[in-house]
């Protein structure tokens, strides 16, 4: 591979990982800023997305793009009911929550373990063949992550500034009574935001699951890049998490070019500790 290409390859590698990094981690800011919920479960979510669009796309035969929206639909229903039945009894509770969440993640993980057995899965491409420009090419499934990443990315950034319900989302976000006081429904708004976090979860999880490959332990890495962005970026700041799942992509994506896998978290994990060094409080947001 010549010096160019393998440039490039790094840069699409680097924004395909950015992209779903930041679209998990925006996941999981929605319920912390909303809901108080540090939902550790998150990353098995997106474990669980993966394994599900496999089994909708080998037992079932459709294809992997409607594997996807079965995938989405079912997850987003799952959050709706967490919401209802779990998170919203713990509202304000956060020992509570983070108990629930553990044992959400013991139950959703064994039993992918107990029925699936530990195994390193890959669910079929959502797309073929190659995109070729002179020496450099690059899979048209690199491609359509890519683009499905930055879209989902740019939507939900929309939503947040132009809508109603993101404006809504935002004003809990800052002052829960005074949202309540303007007649704000917190429960609804805090269904809106499990759906969207859930489903941001399983097209990650199903994408990626596509682009790389997936085991029932990949929820317990992915947490830690969530709680690595949102440390970085600052608590409660949407910049700052756009500022460093973009780091922490890039890094991730051409760091094992030079040294093995667990020298490059280590790189990571160090150039975390010096921005906070200089930055406590994160790139944009509040002392963590």
């Amino acid at each position: 591979m010549t010096s160019l290409s393998l440039i490039l390859t790094t840069g699409v590698n680097s924004i395909i990982l950015s992209s779903m990094y930041i679209l998990l981690a925006l996941g999981f800011a929605f319920l912390f800023s909303i809901m108080g919920i540090l939902n550790f479960a998150h990353g098995v979510i997106y474990m669980v997305s993966a394994f599900l669009c496999l089994k909708f796309t080998l037992l079932l035969g459709m294809n992997p793009w409607l594997a996807l929206v079965c995938t989405v639909i079912i997850v987003a229903i799952f959050g709706v009911l967490l919401e209802r039945f779990i998170f919203r009894r713990f509202y304000g509770d956060m020992n509570g929550t983070i108990v629930a969440c553990l044992g959400i993640i013991a139950v959703l993980q064994n039993s992918v373990v107990i029925t699936e057995g530990y195994v390193v899965e890959k669910i079929p491409e959502f797309a073929h063949g190659f995109m070729r420009i002179g020496a450099f090419s690059v899979s048209w499934e690199r491609i359509v992550t890519l683009l499905v990443g930055v879209i989902l990315l740019v939507l939900v950034l929309l939503f947040i500034n132009r809508t109603k319900q993101g404006q809504q989302m935002q004003a809990i976000a800052q002052d829960t009574e005074g949202a309540i006081f303007q007649g704000i429904s917190i429960h609804g708004i805090a269904a809106l935001a499990c759906i969207i976090a859930f489903s941001l979860a399983a097209v990650s999880g199903s994408l990626m699951g596509s682009y790389l490959s997936f085991s029932p332990y990949m929820g317990d890495n992915i947490t830690m890049k969530i709680l690595q962005i949102l440390v970085l970026g600052g608590i409660g700041s949407i910049n700052g998490i756009l500022y460093a799942g973009l780091i922490l992509g890039t890094l991730d994506a051409s760091l094992p070019i030079f040294v093995n896998a667990a020298a490059a978290q280590a790189i990571v994990l160090f150039v975390i500790v010096v921005i906070l060094l200089f930055r406590p409080k994160g790139l944009f947001g509040r002392e963590v």
